[in-house]
């Protein structure tokens, strides 16, 4: 019973894989590298760089409110022993709560929805999209029904560049190459 559903499903598949194999064969394939038309892009390296600045400024920010926490807790080391427990107790949470401030700011600022990806979806998304937009409408006039990225996690064992459509896009979006692969 188990080897009959088997087959079956695998007459099926073949059966599929056949029915869509000359349609596969007529489409054109072009690979772009997003790496490569992002740095020749002067508002994505004006972008970058404002992302670094604010980055580090934030970080910054950071590194001073959790020194600001170990200072408080050193000076707790150095005169816990003379202090009253309920002052003891007090200084604890005022520590526990300074370090848990600290901790909210850096999930504020770096966080997955934090401030730097908001200020990244602000500053380099309209750049992506018009790239985006750029591929698609040379992939609609050379008639290529997929365009792959060899920048991101898709594996290219051989590419022949004369399917690279990298420096088309960067013509289309208006912009030279001025970085060579």
């Amino acid at each position: 019973m188990k080897n009959t559903a088997l087959k079956i499903g695998f007459i099926c598949c073949f059966l599929t894989i056949c029915a869509f194999l000359p349609q596969a064969n007529a489409q054109k394939i072009a690979f772009v590298d997003s790496n490569y038309i992002l740095q020749n892009i002067p508002e994505y390296s004006d972008a970058q760089a404002q992302l670094d600045t604010q980055s580090k400024e934030w970080q910054k920010e950071i590194d001073a409110k959790f020194s600001a926490v170990e200072k408080l807790y050193q000076n707790y080391q150095a005169e816990a022993v003379l202090i009253p427990e309920d002052l003891r107790k007090q200084k604890e949470k005022e520590i526990i709560d300074a370090e848990k401030a600290a901790q909210a700011l850096q999930m504020q600022r770096f966080g997955s929805e934090g401030d730097l990806f908001k200020k990244r979806e602000e500053l380099v998304k309209p750049i992506q999209d018009k790239v985006f937009t750029a591929i698609e409408a040379i992939a609609v006039e050379k008639n290529i029904g997929i365009v792959l990225d060899k920048a991101g996690a898709v594996t290219m064992l051989f590419a022949n560049v004369k399917h690279d459509i990298s420096d088309d896009v960067l013509i289309k979006m208006g912009y030279g190459y001025n970085i060579k692969r």
